[in-house]
């Protein structure tokens, strides 16, 4: 079978170049031509763990090609997948514009029965606009078929939860689209991946639950984290008894200073904005997105008070850029808001990440930043250093000469990687999230 799948990004890419070791020949579009060609030279353009390997090794076997010709890969293939961004708009919504652009062009190119599967987060409601879309413009009495397939795609372990899912949700309502779709999955029956059919609606309102659900524990832990520090208990010992409870489970029970990234920001927004616009008020998931961004605040809070007050001319280090460790991407990460107020309250800033720092650098360009080498370099001459990403080169550092490194032994622990009594023993000025 021939797929095509329209867009390279996290998840294009790693759609493309799974389904291609699933033995599909896989062509992934752009239009972007500066990205295919990247591509087409054996570069990735963005970190993700172990994903290069299996695009290297799908381009070998000529089952995965890159292309910026919609029409000659459409025309080959019987399924369409599409992974185009769908970003926040400015009301909270979903943009779908990248969407429409690929609809409209499918309804100029298509010629014969295609199946359309969506992999882009889309609010619901989309799949039938997509089908309505389609047929408003369509050249010829052609039909299509939607199918909802949302993706479950962790950053730092996309290869992974691809190759190996928890779950596969196929939203329609053609009984024939839907058996192509598991036909294309039939390799993960092997592996006895639960699949879960339904209709269109229910699989797009799957996908933001489940984002929306999990975010909620992250902003709930952190705010029992919260209420730790005021009363002198552990959310450490709190969040592990609670996690051995088997209806709760120990997953996202990591206090910090909030979440980030592609998904869990922008979905829950748009979900919140979905229900607001049906008369309906998510009154938990409101409360989430404002507990996050609270403790980014409380997070500058911390690094504030750990300079005595005042960060006027002090020199603070950052460890970790990135919103999770295993990332180059650093779309709504912590950091981002560190960063600013940091700057804005005049403190001078120093940085180190593994892999997001050509990425920040975007943002925050190397005059307002000085970007380091190592987590030393960084540490030498700070008056602070700050933990904000728990990349596992920072879970063993060495401390005594990071101690002999800061202009004062000032540490910020934003993942509690650290043990606050040995950090303490150490001589080092310790704080971090919910440690009482």
């Amino acid at each position: 079978m021939h797929v095509t799948v329209v867009g390279t990004g996290y998840v294009g890419l790693v759609t493309g170049a799974g389904l291609a070791d699933f033995g599909l020949q896989v062509v992934c579009v752009d239009k972007d031509e500066e990205k295919i060609e990247t591509l087409r030279s054996g570069e990735i353009p963005f970190y993700e763990p172990g994903l290069k390997e299996l695009v290297d090794k799908n381009v070998r076997a000529k089952r995965l090609d890159f292309s910026t010709d919609l029409a000659e890969a459409v025309r080959r293939s019987l399924v369409v997948f599409l992974a185009v961004g769908t970003p926040p708009a400015p009301d909270g919504g979903a943009d779908l514009s990248q969407i429409r652009e690929v609809v409209l062009k499918l309804a100029d190119i298509v010629d014969e029965y295609k199946v359309v599967v969506t992999k882009s987060t889309v609010p619901v409601g989309t799949n039938r606009w997509i089908k309505r879309l389609f047929d408003e413009h369509k050249k010829n009495s052609i039909d299509i078929d939607v199918i909802s397939n949302p993706e479950f795609l962790r950053e730092g372990s996309a290869v992974k939860d691809f190759m190996w899912p928890n779950r596969v949700v196929i939203g329609g309502e053609s009984a024939y689209a839907i058996a192509i779709v598991k036909d294309i999955y039939r390799p993960l029956y092997l592996i006895e991946t639960p699949f879960v059919i339904t209709n269109l609606e229910t699989a797009e309102l799957i996908k933001y639950a489940s984002n929306a659900f999990l975010a909620t524990k992250i902003s709930f832990i952190n705010e029992i984290a919260n209420l730790c520090e005021l009363v002198g208990a552990d959310v450490h010992h709190v969040a592990k008894a609670m996690g051995l409870d088997g209806r709760i489970g120990p997953k996202f029970l990591h206090p910090g200073p909030g979440f980030g990234g592609s998904c869990f920001p922008k979905d829950i927004q748009a979900l919140a904005k979905l229900a607001r616009d049906r008369g309906y008020n998510l009154k938990i998931v409101e409360a989430v997105i404002e507990v996050n961004k609270d403790q980014r605040r409380r997070a500058v809070n911390k690094i504030v008070e750990m300079c005595g007050g005042e960060v006027t001319g002090k020199v603070i280090a950052l460890l970790g850029l990135s919103f999770k460790p295993n990332t180059s991407d650093i779309r709504e990460a912590p950091a981002l808001t560190i960063v600013a107020e940091l700057l804005a309250q005049g403190a001078k800033l120093k940085a180190y990440d593994p892999a997001a720092m050509e990425e920040f650098k975007r943002v925050f360009p190397p005059e307002k930043i000085l970007y380091c080498d190592d987590p030393y370099q960084a540490a030498e001459g700070a008056d602070c250093l700050v933990l904000v990403t728990e990349w596992n080169e920072f879970r063993y550092l060495d401390l005594s000469r990071l101690k002999d490194l800061l202009k004062s032994p000032r540490l910020v622990d934003l993942r509690n990687v650290y043990n606050p009594s040995r950090m303490k023993e150490m001589g080092f000025h310790y704080t971090g999230v919910g440690r009482g």
